[in-house]
């Protein structure tokens, strides 16, 4: 039987790791995660890591294993996940993979283009300027000098505004030249899912989330990495809201609110996202035997092939 990654995709909060836990255990298999934020080992709360229970109940892999102070990137995740997943494969025939970050997924079963290095000193000053001005100033100049990465990218993830611009500032060209997007042929298998609701239902859902948060103690999470907070990983939301109110710039209740928003808005990005990819097959979260019948039925297709 030729080894097969099974990937669960879909927004933040519609219920991707209880799911995956519960088919993982069926198969008998484990879990990497693609989450480009629970893999760092500061950031726990604020990034809705899975529970203890959870993470005791199916082995998981690339959870909170590198400090916000490493340099890490979807190209790093690429060849780690693939060395883990080669591990994997000669123990299951079926492992999981998922996660909200299309980059972290797409690097995995497509592969990430050869893009030019970048020069130490554009880095620094693409990233001081993130620092001194803030996202819009990226947005600004990124949004001119290349509109097509513009409008497909999460313009509110700083790691990727300051990829953009850097990658501008070194060659001159736009970063979506160097995105070819030719994909790299893998020895296993790949099934895709990803997973979608009611609207109503998954606001709710990112709702009851970040007050869960905050109630678990996300408040002191964010304090204790404030010194810290011109790092790229924590320039996002969840910590940048409440850095915010931690400066004095808006109230408590002010920053939950926008976490709610800003989480809602991530959401529409990573279903845009997950929507390109003709290959996907979409399920709503609870329909579990409909999964777990979809993959059963696309393995037996491959084993006649």
């Amino acid at each position: 039987m030729q080894k097969t990654l099974i990937v669960i995709a879909g927004p933040t909060a519609i219920g991707k790791t209880s799911l995956t836990i519960r088919l993982a255990r069926n198969y008998n298999s484990e879990i990497i995660s693609a989450d480009s934020r629970q893999i760092f080992k500061e950031m726990n709360i604020g990034t809705a890591v899975p529970e203890p229970e959870e993470l005791k109940a199916v082995p998981h892999h690339f959870i909170q294993n590198v400090s916000i102070h490493d340099d890490y990137n979807a190209s790093t995740y690429e060849h780690q996940a693939l060395a883990k997943l080669k591990e994997l494969f000669k123990v299951h025939d079926l492992v999981f993979m998922t996660g909200g970050s299309g980059m972290y997924i797409e690097a995995v079963c497509s592969g990430i283009d050869k893009m030019p290095d970048i020069e130490p000193q554009i880095r620094e000053k693409a990233t001081a300027l993130l620092k001194n001005n803030g996202k819009v100033a990226l947005q600004e100049i990124l949004k001119k000098a290349d509109p097509e990465y513009y409008s497909e990218t999460d313009i509110n993830n700083p790691a990727r505004l300051v990829r953009g611009v850097e990658m501008y500032w070194q060659t001159g060209r736009p970063f979506s030249f160097f995105r070819k997007k030719q994909t790299r042929p893998r020895d296993f298998n790949i099934i895709r899912i990803s997973l979608d609701t009611d609207r109503d239902v998954l606001h709710q859902r990112i709702n009851q989330r970040v007050d869960q948060m905050v109630a678990k103690g996300l408040i002191d999470e964010v304090k204790n990495l404030k010194q810290w907070q011109n790092l790229v990983p924590l320039k996002t939301v969840g910590y940048q809201e409440i850095f915010q109110y931690l400066n004095g710039a808006i109230s408590l209740d002010e920053a939950i609110e926008l976490i709610k928003r800003n989480t809602r808005r991530y959401a529409r990005k990573q279903l845009s996202w997950f929507r390109r990819n003709k290959a996907t097959t979409w399920f709503a979260p609870n329909e579990y035997e409909s999964i777990k019948k979809h993959i059963d039925d696309v393995i037996r297709q491959e084993k006649t092939l």
